[in-house]
């Protein structure tokens, strides 16, 4: 279908704007878990990327991805797949992983262990357990670029921007929790989010080392207020 005269990029939410903000003009892009396509579509339509492909694992989502795509057909790809299996190492530089929980874009980098080079630029939006994504990252080789802390629907949400620097390491609980976020808009309601959860971790944990780590963890969260 080709281009309408002019047509508008899609809105995006704050979440997405965010991941937009660190997608490197001028790249390949590629949109995994694209959902609506509402992304893929800004990246093309605005200018961003000169080439996005549009990922799903299921059909009905691409379907809708396609349709809003549609005024940029010429430059975006809707790909049926899953995670990074759908794309050929090179293809795109700029990899958004968006809408999942830590434990699925952990696997899906283990599953294309070529993403483990510093020439790819990863933009991950977790659903869930962003600390553990941080933790997951510093253990595979993969260094914090950037992080956005966004508001939706009532709850706080991290946009992670991450490169491979190949230095593996386990970093602390402080840095796990918060990562790049401190001092940012919004830290003070992201950590109020986070501390029941901290909470209720410890609760399950045995006395040792690593309960006396959530200990000091949850002493400095109460300082801070």
């Amino acid at each position: 279908m080709p281009r309408s005269s002019n047509p508008q990029p899609p809105c995006l939410d704050a979440r997405l704007a965010a991941a937009a903000n660190y997608v490197r003009p001028g790249r390949a892009a590629a949109d995994i878990g694209c959902d609506h396509g509402k992304l893929s579509a800004w990246l093309a339509g605005s200018g961003r990327c000169p080439r996005v492909f549009a990922c799903d694992l299921r059909p009905g989502p691409l379907a809708k991805a396609e349709k809003t795509c549609a005024p940029w057909a010429d430059a975006v790809e809707c790909r049926l797949g899953s995670g990074l299996s759908v794309l050929a190492p090179g293809e795109a530089s700029e990899i958004i992983i968006a809408g999942m929980g830590a434990e699925t874009i952990l696997e899906i980098l283990d599953a294309a262990p070529w993403v483990q080079d510093p020439a790819y630029n990863l933009i991950l939006v977790p659903a869930t357990k962003h600390s553990l994504l941080r933790l997951g990252l510093a253990r595979r080789g993969f260094a914090l670029a950037g992080e956005t802390l966004c508001q939706a629907a009532g709850r706080w949400y991290t946009v992670v921007n991450a490169r491979y620097t190949g230095e593996k390491h386990t970093p602390d609980a402080w840095y796990c929790l918060a990562g790049l976020t401190e001092a940012r808009p919004g830290f003070a309601g992201y950590l109020a989010q986070q501390r029941p959860k901290v909470e209720k971790y410890r609760r399950g944990l045995a006395p040792g080392p690593e309960a006396d780590a959530v200990d000091g963890l949850l002493a400095r969260l109460r300082a801070i207020g």
